[in-house]
């Protein structure tokens, strides 16, 4: 499932793409006949990403809203728009470019009080300006479930995902079995900032890369990683290969119903407040 970062370079492309003119819209699939033919040559004001959920604002207060969910994928071009082929579930046509969705978790037409209810059952989002890191620590230091668990809890924090959870844990010295009740508010604004900093450069780079300057292929003339999900990481994907920064063997478990990935050394368990984080160097 694509990660926060995600849909805030796909809120950026279509606004670039289709903002401030009427579009064309239109679900040759059909599921999304009725929906689309409430936004269909209305002109579409701004687009906006909130966590994993991408929003499409038109006049008139209506709104259309994307969850990408595991197979959701959007394509778009320079007109002529091509035949649409398969199950196309949403098409958009502008003055210049199209573009198509396919295989959404959600694709539906919300009122600006959906869009409210929308917004309230999520968690603050690291990339969004209005974000408040205080709301997120709040359910943190009052719960007992794993810091790992609550990192993708969506209602806690809206956007991070299976990678981005992994590694902000493996950056804070942290072992995923953490509690949320062993966290302080002076670790946990590391973390955010951590987080919020690794999005950012996710958003501006299109991949995820949360290695340090001198644990970079270059730096430690290794081969680069090679994976369908791109980027160099610490723990992610990496079971049995060595540690980056110590070179015990990466370990996967399971936990909350998700692959997690740690190193054992870098990351030791704990069962009380944790103990100062492993040094990683400087970006």
């Amino acid at each position: 499932m694509p990660e926060g970062h995600t849909i805030h370079r796909l809120a950026t492309r279509h606004r670039e793409l289709f903002a401030g003119q009427p579009v064309g819209v239109s679900s040759p699939q059909g599921r999304f006949a009725a929906g689309a033919a409430l936004v269909d040559g209305r002109v579409l004001r701004d687009t906006e990403a909130y966590g994993k959920h991408l929003l499409h604002h038109y006049e008139d207060d209506r709104t259309v809203h994307v969850h990408l969910g595991l197979y959701g994928k959007f394509a778009d071009g320079e007109l002529p728009a091509p035949e649409p082929i398969g199950q196309v579930r949403l098409r958009m046509t502008g003055s210049g470019h199209w573009l198509e969705l396919r295989g959404p978790t959600a694709c539906e037409v919300l009122d600006p009080g959906a869009v409210d209810l929308l917004k309230a059952r999520l968690g603050a989002d690291p990339l969004r300006d209005d974000a408040d890191p205080a709301r997120a620590f709040t359910r943190v230091r009052s719960s007992t479930k794993p810091l790992f668990a609550l990192l993708l809890d969506q209602s806690v924090v809206a956007g991070c995902g299976l990678i981005y959870a992994n590694e902000v844990l493996f950056r804070a010295g942290l072992s995923p079995e953490t509690p949320g009740i062993a966290i302080d508010e002076t670790r946990w604004t590391a973390i955010w900032d951590d987080l919020r900093a690794l999005m950012k450069e996710g958003v501006a780079r299109g991949r995820i890369d949360t290695v340090h300057t001198e644990h970079t292929p270059e730096a430690m003339r290794r081969a680069p990683r090679v994976d369908r999900h791109g980027g160099e990481v610490y723990v992610y994907r990496r079971p049995g290969q060595p540690c980056l920064v110590c070179g015990t063997e990466v370990a996967r478990g399971p936990l909350a119903g998700r692959n997690l990935y740690w190193c054992p050394t870098c990351q030791p368990a704990v069962s009380a407040p944790p103990a100062r984080s492993v040094r990683r160097g400087s970006r």
